[in-house]
């Protein structure tokens, strides 16, 4: 055991052999271990340990040396790391989003300047949604747009899509009705991270979309319901996409909770809710399932109270990034011709180009 600044650590003798940063157990240059954690004897211990005020030194029975920041222990710890948050943000409804005033960074900004692109990931990364403004409006100026923070995902819907009332795909997004509130490709074993919409056309009425902090919602239940959110956080689903529409068929199946925490700390890092793509729950026993269905309520009503629902309307030249492990998205019914394109991203690369110009990702 070791305290310092007000944390309480405890260390496993093995933990602190393999985490050795001298230079034959890590390689600074490319941030990579050296030493073969399965070397290390499980029962070792050190035959000198000694604590100045900034530095623990460990003496281990070959003679090696391990120098330890206490400063670095209690941020790479197990009790310090259940202190700290791993990805800041900002809960919301509508009003306090409204209120918060988040202006849309200038296209020639984020494209050509690092403080466009920081300004654009820091909204994005507080708030779950960010806009871009200026845009031309096409396919092909909006992928580049995309790609300017990350590679674009290609999925079955293909790199770039389009989005019309064809009913091109077998899915309600491709018609006129109203969508509730959702998440997108909950029916991956992983979902997409993030999506962006940029409307090109709408010759018509309607057509509002609603933006829900999934998060914010989830807070609620924890908080009225904390033994309900440990149930929506622990119990698997499947959710499944059937599609055999013209020359395109697929079978999608992704499991997992519709809410998922680090298990350290706690925190809520993903939300998988689509009530459209849900398939047979046959994934819990008889006697959590009805406990299952009052805490899925409850999360539902939090979603669905009018306070909590931000509705904006695209326009050509405004595109959408929607931080799709957050924030559920909707549309109301429209009339006439309305086309969107959009695509995936992949959340790891938004991250590290987030991480790059020093944001906390």
């Amino acid at each position: 055991e070791l305290r310092y600044a007000n944390t309480l650590m405890r260390l496993d003798f093995v933990w602190l052999r393999d985490h050795c940063r001298s230079a034959s157990c890590y390689n600074s240059k490319t941030n990579q271990r050296s030493l073969d954690t399965a070397s290390v004897d499980l029962a070792i211990k050190p035959k000198a340990v000694r604590v100045d005020e900034t530095t623990l030194f460990l003496t281990w029975p070959d003679g090696h040396v391990t120098r330890y920041g206490l400063e670095w222990l209690v941020k790479n710890s197990y009790e310090g790391q259940k202190q700290q948050v791993m990805h800041p943000r900002i809960l919301w409804n509508a009003e306090i989003y409204r209120q918060a005033q988040i202006p849309s960074v200038d296209c020639r900004s984020f494209l050509e300047t690092d403080e466009g692109l920081k300004e654009f990931l820091q909204n994005f990364l507080l708030y779950g949604i960010a806009f871009v403004e200026n845009v031309t409006p096409t396919k092909e100026d909006t992928e580049v747009l995309a790609e300017r923070i990350s590679l674009i995902r290609e999925t079955i819907y293909g790199r770039m899509w389009y989005f019309t009332s064809d009913f091109s795909r077998g899915d309600t997004a491709y018609t006129k009705l109203a969508l509730d509130r959702h998440t997108d490709t909950t029916y991956f074993q992983e979902p997409c991270g993030i999506q962006v919409f940029h409307c090109l056309k709408h010759e018509g009425t309607g057509g509002r979309t609603l933006l829900v902090d999934g998060f914010y919602a989830a807070e609620q239940v924890l908080q009225q319901a904390p033994d309900q959110f440990e149930l929506l956080s622990k119990v698997p689903l499947k959710h499944e996409y059937v599609e055999n529409v013209g020359g395109c068929h697929n079978h999608m199946i992704g499991v997992g909770p519709v809410l998922n925490v680090y298990p350290w700390n706690n925190e809520l890092y993903l939300i998988r809710y689509n009530n459209y793509d849900r398939a047979v729950i046959n994934t819990v026993p008889y006697d959590v399932v009805h406990r299952w269905y009052t805490a899925h309520r409850t999360l539902t009503t939090e979603l669905r109270r009018p306070e909590n629902e931000l509705w904006v309307k695209l326009k050509p030249g405004k595109a959408l990034f929607i931080d799709n492990w957050r924030v559920l998205h909707g549309r109301e019914a429209f009339t006439g011709y309305r086309q969107l394109c959009g695509c995936y991203l992949t959340r790891d690369d938004v991250l590290n180009t987030a991480r790059l110009l020093g944001l906390q990702a």
